[in-house]
């Protein structure tokens, strides 16, 4: 088998952890003897074992003697510190591995190519770059949040196939389908931050939690400059913890907490500077088209999904976003509905509907 073969798994392995790493990565791990797999592991959630030790320690005792001769696959860099849990390269050295075959080199700067030299200067023979483009893909967001010190950022909204949001009078109104409303919840699980505009919430009064799928429940922000949503409004309840942007106060209230930015600076720099300070990686933006357009405006987006409700027309409406000249890297179906991926660099051609 190829090195690419065990690193295909290693990638399978750590996207089971999606949504509940952060602001660790995903990272999946995989030993092999002389081509037959001996252990595997990946990082479950934050602070429990990393991939590597859920991989050593699920080498069943009649194998442990062939951990010397072996070679350990694993998606992102041993890391070389301590913090929640002790160092993987440590670990590897003091298991005696063979040989270890890396995807990425961690970009976190505590670690930085240190976990790599810890094994060199162990004399275990280093091979990194297998399906580095792919491993990167899979922690897209934790690359963004240690190379751009913000979090990653999605925009997604759902379109008639003449491409308007919504009707003019800003009604409510049902666009997609129930498979795509059902992957719309399973990807509120999978991110750190969901966030809507002044106008959606005082409009559509959305909950913004993952009701139809089971899952963490992400951190919900809303821009309300004079705080002027009402109390009864659901983003304002207990259900989650809930940001409201403003430029009266900075205040806690139970779940709620009033973040306050200079409002005539740029505020969505402010505002993602405030969520990588917290350690969210990353923000999926619902709406509406006004925050959507300043996300696309200001540069400040790496992901766009956009479902479009196939045969559905209003004629006249709420008209979506505008990307530009931005490719479709792929697209999937959702019943009815045909969900299309774009990204602002146009990077990742290879990417399938299966990857998001």
């Amino acid at each position: 088998m190829s090195h690419e073969y065990y690193m295909h798994r290693c990638l399978q392995l750590a996207e089971l952890a999606k949504g509940y790493t952060a602001p660790n990565p995903m990272v999946g791990a995989v030993l092999v003897h002389q081509n037959r797999v001996i252990g595997e592991g990946y990082h479950h959630f934050r602070g429990g074992p990393h991939a590597e030790v859920n991989c050593l320690n699920n080498v069943v005792p009649a194998d442990r003697h062939l951990i010397p001769e072996s070679t350990m696959y694993v998606s992102l860099e041993p890391c070389a510190h301590h913090g929640l849990t002790p160092p993987c390269a440590a670990r590897l050295v003091q298991e005696r591995v063979r040989e270890v075959i890396i995807a990425n080199r961690d970009p976190f700067a505590r670690v930085d190519g240190r976990g790599i030299a810890i094994l060199q200067a162990a004399g275990i023979a280093v091979t990194t770059g297998v399906l580095e483009a792919e491993g990167r893909w899979l922690n897209r967001r934790f690359f963004c949040a240690h190379t751009l010190k913000r979090p990653w950022v999605i925009l997604k909204w759902a379109q008639t196939s003449d491409g308007f949001v919504g009707t003019a009078d800003r009604q409510p109104v049902a666009i997609s389908g129930p498979e795509a409303q059902v992957a719309s919840h399973r990807w509120r699980t999978e991110e750190g931050a969901i966030m809507v505009g002044h106008t959606t919430a005082l409009n559509d009064n959305p909950r913004l939690t993952p009701r139809w799928h089971n899952g963490k429940h992400p951190l919900r922000i809303v821009t309300d400059r004079h705080l002027q949503l009402p109390a009864t409004h659901h983003i304002l309840n207990e259900e989650a913890a809930t940001w409201v942007v403003n430029e009266c106060e900075e205040t806690v209230a139970g779940n709620v907490h009033y973040i306050k930015v200079p409002w005539g600076q740029p505020l969505l720099p402010s505002l993602l500077g405030r969520l990588y300070d917290a350690g969210i990686l990353s923000l999926i933006v619902e709406g509406g088209p006004t925050l959507h357009q300043s996300f696309i405006t200001q540069n400040l987006w790496d992901e766009a999904r956009i479902i479009t409700a196939t045969g559905k027309t209003l004629g006249v409406g709420l008209p979506a976003a505008i990307l530009g000249s931005k490719q479709p890297v792929c697209t999937r179906h959702l019943g009815t509905d045909v969900c299309t991926l774009y990204t602002n660099n146009n990077a990742y051609p290879w990417v399938t509907g299966m990857d998001w």
